[in-house]
């Protein structure tokens, strides 16, 4: 009996050394192969609230914001329906549709996730069919709007620059077509990690989901992320070549209808000229194209750190030890571009003819009134003087 139970001990003791060690050091260099930054390795990494609190408020803000542009928008419905611009309010309403789309579809996943990191003891990462969603909604939620920027801002260009050709040619079963084949695209896009092509990991600090950045694991890898930085930079050159063009194209309109109306009411150029300067600045024409301005200049701003850092990772080769560093500036540059879906329709809220209406006539009210008072003391003055030197 006493033999017996040494032999137990001595194979207890035996297995306990040399079997257990090297069954962990198997499943580390397997976890450690999943992992694409070493950030995840780290159990010390601080979970803080504020990341919660800034996702709450970035998705309910964009949600209004979105909603209440939408709103604006379908009561212009009439309006637009009457000057033939159907095409661009479609165009505008799929924008507004697909950032309403980016706040709840991946804000909700984020939100799932920032809420399993603050309130629990244990780190969850998103893994398998959770983060291949949550990867997938958010490059097609980054592609399309800047897709159906360029598409307005295309749209603009030919109905500024070939009217005939537009009204024509342009109609809003065509829109319709383009709006499906720019979805198509960004769909297209962000599928092929569900059928083996590429993969979307999790990526710092563990609250979203996207393709391999910083680190790719394969040839896919880096295709589908050069894809898309390609397609989000060419959208943004071609929305400004073409506002650029609409913009001059605009300027020497108006500047030879002024000129015309300056010459034709020469006994009355102030009059003509306040007309025209109205009429210029309450053109739907120029409403369009200053909220145009605005969105492109926006989702440059936006959407470039993030976009460029993805196209120079992929053919740069970052020590391991910098990684880090290169994490959070991804995820700076994702923050500044979550912010183009929450300005986008505010430009539409702000940028309206009523509201630049009443800009303006606030200017001018502001500016005659200021006239007048320098003219009234310009008069007053001398009667002031002539009366103290005849006392």
């Amino acid at each position: 009996m006493t033999l017996r139970m040494r032999t137990l001990s001595f194979l207890t003791t035996s297995f306990s050394s040399s079997s257990m060690p090297s069954l962990l050091d198997q499943n580390l260099k397997i976890n450690s192969s999943e992992l694409p930054s070493p950030w995840l390795n780290s159990s010390l990494l601080p979970i803080s609230s504020s990341g919660l609190g800034i996702s709450c408020f970035t998705m309910a803000f964009g949600a209004i914001s979105n909603l209440t542009a939408l709103g604006i928008l379908a009561k212009s419905r009439v309006k637009f329906r009457r000057q033939s611009k159907t095409p661009f309010l479609l165009l505008a309403v799929a924008l507004l549709v697909t950032d309403l789309g980016s706040h709840v579809i991946p804000g909700t996943f984020a939100l799932y996730l920032h809420i399993g990191q603050t309130y629990k003891t244990q780190r969850t990462l998103p893994t398998g069919t959770f983060c291949r969603i949550f990867g997938a909604s958010m490059v097609f939620f980054g592609l399309c709007p800047l897709l159906l920027g360029c598409a307005m801002a295309m749209e603009r260009c030919v109905g500024i620059t070939q009217p005939l050709f537009h009204s024509t040619m342009i109609t809003i079963v065509h829109m319709r077509r383009v709006v499906l084949f720019l979805a198509s695209i960004a769909l297209v896009l962000a599928i092929p990690p569900f059928f083996g092509v590429g993969t979307y990991t999790a990526q710092f600090p563990g609250t979203w989901c996207f393709l391999p950045v910083n680190s790719p694991h394969s040839t896919a890898d880096t295709s589908l992320a050069l894809v898309f930085s390609f397609l989000g930079l060419t959208a943004l050159t071609l929305s400004l070549l073409c506002n650029i063009l609409s913009g001059l194209a605009l300027l020497l309109a108006r500047m030879r209808s002024y000129s015309v109306n300056t010459k034709s009411a020469a006994h009355s150029s102030r009059r003509a000229s306040s007309a025209s300067t109205s009429f210029l600045f309450c053109s739907l024409d120029v409403e369009m194209m200053v909220q145009l301005a605005a969105i492109t200049v926006m989702s440059c701003v936006c959407w470039s750190p993030f976009l460029i850092h993805i196209a120079v990772m992929q053919f740069n080769q970052i020590p391991r030890a910098s990684i880090h560093k290169q994490d959070k500036f991804i995820l700076l540059a994702l923050r500044l571009a979550s912010w183009n879906q929450i300005l986008d329709p505010w430009v539409y809220i702000l940028l309206r003819r009523a509201v630049l209406f009443r800009v303006r006539c606030t200017g001018s009210a502001h500016g005659q009134t200021e006239t007048a008072r320098r003219s009234f003391t310009g008069t007053r003055r001398p009667t002031v003087f002539r009366e103290s030197v005849a006392l």
